[in-house]
């Protein structure tokens, strides 16, 4: 059965999703930029090693770009750790 969220739990959690998406156009702004910078450094340089850097970063930057924008939102991996430190600290709180 799915819960309906209180309008504060909305809110929080399309901040959060906000959060992770900024995020990502930080991380890909600043791998456009520095990647321009090592373009120009191997061009002047006579070799093009900058294809390397780039294509490993460029697949961090992608598998960055399928956690934010293709996994399942309020599911996953962090949400249910989360989750479990909640019930944890309801469990303590109640036993206090």
């Amino acid at each position: 059965m799915n819960n309906p969220m209180t309008p504060e739990a909305i809110e929080r959690l399309a901040r959060h999703r906000a959060a992770r998406k900024m995020g990502w156009y930080i991380h890909a702004f600043v791998y456009i930029v520095v990647n321009i910078g090592l373009a120009l450094l191997s061009s002047f340089s006579g070799r093009h090693w900058a294809l390397f850097p780039a294509l490993g970063w460029g697949l961090g930057l992608l598998v960055h770009g399928l956690v934010v924008f293709v996994a399942p939102p309020g599911g996953g991996l962090r949400e249910s750790l989360v989750q479990r430190e909640l019930d944890q600290l309801q469990r303590e709180q109640g036993k206090s």
